[in-house]
């Protein structure tokens, strides 16, 4: 019997080294719910912390105003903070003895982000979902989790070797949901101790949702192809449903393995996704809750590879419909009421290429990322008025150099600085909106991650 104990646990702990590694090309659909067959723990508690100080050096506008992309989220207040950005505790394991076919994983939020910060929420539940696995070639999960979608997202967030997101991932696929009634745009705001420029009163998506998802793994010789179809109530972080509409998430990978297992696997892999839903929006300001219906398709390709020292990944990303244009525009609108700056109807893509080397003989890691987001690609140029024959089309471009060093194998610090060039292109600068873009400049930040 003691025997048995210490290889429970020393299972238990393999599991958690290798969910605690860096961002490998790992199969993040097996890493979650899919404990090994009748040996997994009843219970294992684990989590993560991460602290951070992030700078902003953006200049504000010619009336000393700031507007988002000039100050530190989540509650964009200012341009310099100290933050516990994430701080999530949960438990995961399996019914072993009485049935180690079916698996659970829970996990809530402590910290202060885009989940917790609206409405001051001081907790938030991020998963709660059962695994069954007893139908080989189709694996069922039901409740909140992760949606199938692009690596960026569906990675799990205390490896990821970066401390924010590209912009094209924050912007197009880290949804934000619309008030319940009509709420206006905020102006841009001076320091010190604005308000919170923030519009939005709903918590972000967090890439997850309410749903059963079907998903399994297929080997074919040194090649592991993997699936998953969902279908959820396309309400983020919300356990019911704010609609009739459901949400339908498609997902393939096919990864060619070279070695290692879980998370540190090595390897490289290709995948293809896609997401299509409706949303309901009330832009209309007439103080009565009246909204529409619109509808919101996201897809998207990449791939990863790593063979150490390097690692190489790249994703394209493409939306139509809902397409968020900032935190201070709960309407989806640039400009309300007018027949530019649609974003409930607008469209939008981008991309990002990034790459790792893992120093030899070192706890070092140089990481470089450029993105490029291009939002409103399909805006309809303005018929009259001050900006006849424009569009509100952005382009966003970022730069990220970072190094990691990885103290042991479960605590890292990661910096990185990202020299960003954002505007609008139909505008010369100083005009429109480049008015309030141009001087967005460098962003610093350190960041402390540990796995407990």
């Amino acid at each position: 019997m003691k025997n048995t104990k210490k290889k429970l646990i020393k299972l238990s702990a393999a599991i958690a080294l290798a969910c605690s590694q860096p961002a490998f090309p790992a199969n993040w659909l097996m890493l979650q719910g899919t404990e090994p067959d009748s040996s997994a723990p009843r219970a294992k508690v684990w989590g993560f912390i991460q602290a951070q100080y992030q700078n902003d050096s953006s200049d504000p506008n010619g009336t000393g105003g700031y507007i988002p992309p000039k100050l530190i989220p989540p509650n964009l207040s200012t341009q310099s903070a100290f933050n516990v950005n994430r701080a999530r505790i949960g438990v995961r394991g399996a019914g072993f003895p009485l049935d180690g076919k079916v698996n659970y994983f829970f996990l809530a939020e402590f910290g202060n982000n885009g989940i917790t910060a609206p409405g001051d929420r001081n907790v938030r539940i991020t998963d709660a979902s059962i695994t069954l696995n007893q139908i080989p070639g189709a694996r069922i999960r039901m409740g909140l989790f992760k949606t199938p979608g692009p690596e960026e997202g569906l990675q799990a967030i205390h490896v990821f070797d970066y401390i924010n997101f590209t912009t094209v991932m924050n912007q197009l696929m880290l949804e934000r949901f619309p008030n319940r009634t009509y709420t206006g745009n905020n102006n841009p705001v001076t320091l010190p101790a604005p308000p919170a420029l923030g519009a939005f009163t709903k918590s972000v998506g967090a890439f997850r949702d309410t749903g059963v998802q079907f998903f399994d793994t297929f080997k074919v010789d040194d090649w592991e192809h993997s699936y998953a179809v969902m279908i959820g109530n396309g309400n983020g972080l919300n356990f019911g449903d704010n609609d009739d509409n459901k949400d339908v998430y498609l997902y393939w990978s096919s990864e060619k393995v070279y070695g290692g297992k879980g998370g540190r696997r090595q390897g490289i892999k290709m995948f293809a996704w896609s997401q299509t839903g409706k949303r309901y929006l009330d832009n209309t300001d007439d103080s009565t809750h009246n909204p529409q219906e619109f509808d919101r398709r996201r897809a998207g390709v990449g791939f990863k590879y790593l063979k150490k020292p390097y690692r190489v990944s790249a994703e394209y990303l493409k939306g139509e419909g809902m397409i968020f244009v900032g935190p201070d525009k709960p309407t989806f609108d640039i400009k309300p009421g007018n027949p530019v700056g649609n974003g409930e109807n607008g469209e939008a893509s981008g991309y990002y290429i990034e790459g790792g080397w893992y120093i030899p003989g070192s706890k070092w890691e140089i990481d470089a990322r450029y993105d490029v987001y291009n939002r409103l690609t399909s805006d309809t140029p303005s018929p009259g008025g001050a900006i006849a024959g424009k569009t509100f089309e952005f382009e966003f471009k970022t730069f990220t150099l970072g190094a990691q060093y990885h103290i042991n194998k479960k605590t890292r610090i990661n910096m990185e600085i990202a020299n960003r060039d954002f505007t609008a292109v139909d505008f010369p600068a100083g005009a429109g909106p480049n008015g309030n873009l141009d001087g967005v400049d460098k962003r610093y930040a350190v960041q402390l991650t540990h796995i407990f």
